[in-house]
């Protein structure tokens, strides 16, 4: 129970500390001096060094140890705030990116996610496991939505007292390499109920040599294709995302209206408020329709939502329309989560979601160079939003297509207990 309370504790730090610095990251670098297109490859190569450096920890964290892993994390979240914080060099600063762990989206970077799903999954009955999910998710929007208040906030209040706003967002990156350590102490506290079962008996041993056996590619075996297939569409559906990141629609709403930062900060916590909300609402409906209808029937009318976005004429029609959207945009997450989990064999959980965390964070990799040149032309900064809306709903198709027909261990069972209650 007291592992439970750490890792919600620990998701609610780093989720704070990502909102934190995703609402000044790409005000920072073109205060930096950086251009449209540098920062646009700056924060590709963010996404796609965590991809590398996450793949890595998560394939091996069950025989090194997830602790130690995740502590490493921490490591990497203070070393990148560090360097961001120290140095104008874009070299550096591409060093920084690369190696380090720094969130330019405001939602979940490196391997935290799928050690903490794991860990989480092996505690709680698979009932349970959507619930449990999705207040994870929730308690993650609302330290995103805070984390993205307090450092909009805390930028215009320092430049208010005086400071360069390069400055400003400067002590709002330091903060984030701050929070990196705190998260580095609270993973020290974990015990070991949260490392992988290991050779503890005979029996035990027996079974993880038995299961090495049959893993032979990232730690998979059995579920290979299945998690192959949910990466796949897990990679487009993050691509598309990668278009509209939390660091380039704080971008956008200054260069369109001239949103300033505090208000920026404002926009995004109540757009994290409402999708943490969408996310425990999520678990009621997936009860009743299943998983994957909760999927797909909620995320297809919050990607019409965001095409509209752009297409809004006034500031306040825009704010209402990405919070709409906001509204019920997350409850394919807990979902998506809890069916990985799923549908993959027990022994292999920790690779599966690190392998499709990996496979999200490379989809979203990819977009954000494209994004730079779009955005420094105002003739076309509103295809961002029209692609990412129109290949999410062609990911929401292919992914019914694909697994309506899957159904999880629970929804069979609730599905045999009525066919028995009726009978």
């Amino acid at each position: 129970m007291r592992d439970s309370y750490l890792l919600f504790s620990t998701r609610i730090v780093r989720l704070f500390a990502y909102g934190f610095v995703s609402v000044v990251l790409a005000l920072y670098l073109a205060q930096a001096g950086l251009s449209d297109p540098q920062i646009g490859l700056l924060l590709t190569l963010t996404l796609l060094g965590d991809t590398a450096i996450s793949l890595w920890i998560t394939t091996n964290a069950d025989h090194i140890g997830r602790r130690r892993m995740l502590i490493a994390g921490a490591g990497l979240m203070l070393f990148a705030g560090v360097l961001f914080a120290l140095t104008r060099d874009f070299v550096f600063l591409l060093i920084a990116a690369t190696v380090g762990v720094i969130s330019p989206s405001g939602n979940e970077v490196g391997p935290f996610l799928a050690l903490e799903q794991a860990a989480l999954s092996q505690i709680v009955p698979n009932e349970r496991r959507t619930q449990i999910f999705a207040w994870y998710n929730l308690v993650g929007s609302f330290a995103t939505a805070v984390g993205a208040l307090c450092g909009g906030g805390l930028a215009q209040i320092l430049q208010a007292a005086g400071l360069i706003p390069l400055a400003s967002y400067r002590a709002v990156v330091a903060g984030y390499a701050a929070l990196g350590l705190v998260l580095g102490i609270l993973f020290t506290c974990l015990s070991p109920g949260v490392e992988a079962p290991m050779a503890g008996s005979q029996t035990s041993a027996r079974e993880t040599a038995a299961g090495a056996s049959r893993a032979s590619w990232f730690g998979l075996g059995r579920s290979r294709r299945v998690v192959l297939k949910l990466s796949a569409l897990f990679s487009l559906d993050a691509f598309a995302g990668g278009f509209v990141i939390q660091s380039i629609v704080a971008y956008w709403f200054n260069v369109r209206f001239g949103v300033e930062p505090a208000l920026l900060g404002g926009i995004f916590f109540g757009a994290n408020i409402l999708a943490g909300i969408s996310a425990l609402t999520a678990a009621r409906i997936a009860a009743r329709i299943g998983l994957i209808n909760t999927m797909v029937y909620t995320h297809i009318p919050s990607n019409i939502l965001l095409i509209l976005v752009p297409l809004m004429p006034s500031l306040p029609l825009a704010i209402g329309v990405l919070l709409l959207r906001f509204s019920i945009s997350q409850m394919d997450v807990p979902t998506r989560q809890s069916y990985t989990m799923a549908v993959v064999n027990p022994d292999e959980r920790s690779a599966a979601a690190g392998v499709t965390g990996i496979a999200r964070t490379t989809g979203a990799a990819l977009a954000p160079v494209l994004t730079g040149p779009l955005l420094a032309n105002p003739m076309l900064s509103g295809v961002p939003f029209f692609l990412a809306g129109g290949l999410k709903i062609v990911y929401d198709l292919l992914l019914y297509r694909t697994f309506h027909a899957n159904r999880p261990p629970e929804e069979t069972n609730d599905k045999s207990k009525i066919s028995n209650h009726t009978s």
